[in-house]
């Protein structure tokens, strides 16, 4: 890994990634490729450790000559995919960008690297690794066994389904072309700089604010918390150590229900910013979105053994770190509330529900 290219690099995965290899890779070159949608914001970008070897490029991954462009330019020797459409309920409302970016996209991607490193010299030295989500295997029953990298793909949103359908092609490059692949699919995700659509950074904020906490239906569906850097710490083990052709999970090691989500940020707010205690009565159940899955849960054994992975934030210790960034950075939530419409979306998903389910 010398010169990098990260897709995505200016949203939340993306640009705790950048930091995350700025801190521990002193040799590495990374360029930033994002085209600053809604969830994308170069204040997430802001204070990089070295900031010289970093270039941010505003594009899309959808333009294959800018694609192949970044690539020869910069000597790109390792591609890591983290530019997505993500978000379930966006996708419900209007499914076509998460067509684009996430399958559309991911095929640029893919012909670039093949392109480009077969012009340069070949695969050998080369890695695109994509990073992919829980989701695309559907929902758990309470007493079923946790995804596994071999459990059969069952994506249930349009969402999951575009994702399920950028790792089918990212694999099939691999097979067919002997592209130098690795896919990671990990769990829900939480941590600084996440946009305030997602569960934990919504409810810091609309606690803050004094606004309901809409919890859909009875609030008893199941995920697996994953602390954003221990998401990038996996990622760079897969990047130097991981296998070509081989998927690796990644997962928290928890799986408490969104209710009980939302109260331990309410207990935590009550603690670090007791204005507008108990934050617990600001709690507001609304109907439940359409096919909403009920229950993810990761199987890790296999980064565990073979690259010696493990999260190193349990729940606890993850929510406080949270609370207290969003706590400490005011300034990011106003710039980013502004940038994206953010109120706007919170009208349309959640006040245009109405009632309790």
């Amino acid at each position: 890994m010398k010169n990098m290219l990260i897709t995505g690099g200016a949203g939340f995965i993306g640009s705790n990634f950048v930091r995350y290899l700025l801190r521990i890779e002193p040799e590495v070159q990374i360029v930033n490729l994002d085209a600053l949608t809604y969830a994308g914001s170069l204040e997430n970008l802001r204070d990089l450790p070295d900031p010289a070897r970093h270039t941010f490029i505003h594009g899309d991954i959808c333009e294959p000559g800018l694609v192949t462009r970044l690539m020869s330019e910069h000597g790109i020797d390792t591609l890591v995919h983290c530019a997505a459409e993500s978000h379930v309920d966006r996708s419900i409302h209007g499914p076509a960008p998460f067509i684009q970016t996430n399958i559309v996209g991911t095929f640029t991607l893919l012909e670039a690297a093949r392109q480009v490193w077969g012009e340069t010299g070949g695969f050998e030295g080369r890695r695109f690794h994509h990073v992919s989500t829980d989701e695309v295997f559907g929902s758990l029953a309470a007493e079923s066994p946790a995804f596994g990298e071999t459990t059969p793909y069952d994506p249930r949103s349009p969402y999951s389904a575009s994702k399920a359908g950028s790792d089918h092609l990212v694999r099939a490059y691999f097979h067919t072309y002997g592209l130098p692949v690795t896919l990671t699919n990990c769990s829900n995700n939480y941590g600084p700089y996440q946009f305030p659509e997602k569960l934990i950074p919504l409810m810091i904020l609309n606690a803050l604010r004094g606004r309901p906490l809409p919890v859909y239906g009875d609030g008893r569906q199941v995920r697996d918390w994953l602390y954003v850097e221990d998401h990038c710490e996996a990622i760079q083990l897969v990047l130097a150590k991981g296998k070509p052709g081989e998927t690796y999970n990644i997962g928290g090691g928890n799986q408490p229900c969104n209710i009980d989500i939302v109260r331990q940020i309410c207990t935590l707010l009550d603690e670090l910013h007791p204005e507008g205690a108990p934050h617990e009565r600001l709690i507001t159940h609304v109907p439940d979105r359409p096919g909403h899955d009920r229950r993810y849960a990761m199987d890790i054994a296999k980064i565990r053994a073979e690259l010696g992975w493990a999260p190193r934030h349990n729940l606890t210790s993850g929510l406080r770190a949270t609370v207290e960034w969003y706590l400490g950075h005011p300034e990011w939530v106003a710039v980013i509330a502004q940038q994206s419409g953010y109120n706007d979306w919170l009208e349309k998903n959640y006040a245009q529900r109405g009632g309790k389910a």
